[in-house]
């Protein structure tokens, strides 16, 4: 089986969770998906430092989708800056022509609103929004694609989908 990866990335309250939940359930079942939040955060219990356990057990996760997932989707802010190195072997693993990588650039006002919308709302406020927010975080990867605020969720599933038909 040849395996497709997505990556998805951006800032917090951009939309990457509910794009990679809603895109897992369109794929079907099969469609491995890899959050920073559940692996980091849930999994580990670790902060998100450079050297972080959570770096390693991602990528070894993604791995282990190759040739036994049609869709592996890594999703997380995964800042250039602690996980770009790692994101850049796995596409490598992947083969370029099989990876499709995604970045939510959203004015930090719109990720406010959309956090604010969200289930998320109660777990941490717009301080802490402020103190995460990295803009133009680019892994800087040929194919990268750029999802800004003028996409609605539905745009954004179906730009994702159409791509992947390619």
């Amino acid at each position: 089986m040849e395996s497709k990866l997505i990556i998805i990335r951006g800032n917090s309250g951009s939309g990457k969770s509910t794009t990679a939940e809603n895109l897992q359930s369109h794929l079907g079942r099969g469609t491995l998906l890899v959050s920073q939040d559940v692996v980091r955060r849930d999994m580990l219990k670790v902060q998100d430092r450079a050297g972080n356990l959570s770096i390693d057990l991602i990528r070894q996760i993604a791995e282990y989708g190759k040739g036994k997932c049609e869709f592996v989707i890594v999703e997380g802010i995964l800042y250039k800056s602690l996980y770009g190195a790692m994101l850049k072997k796995l596409i490598q693993f992947y083969n370029q022509q099989q990876t499709y990588t995604y970045y939510f650039d959203l004015p930090f006002e719109e990720t406010v609103i959309r956090h604010n919308s969200s289930a998320k709302k109660t777990e941490f406020g717009e301080e802490a929004l402020r103190s995460w927010w990295k803009p133009n975080d680019y892994l800087g990867v040929a194919g990268e694609t750029v999802l800004t605020n003028v996409l609605s969720e539905n745009d954004v599933l179906k730009l994702i989908l159409h791509q992947l038909q390619k």
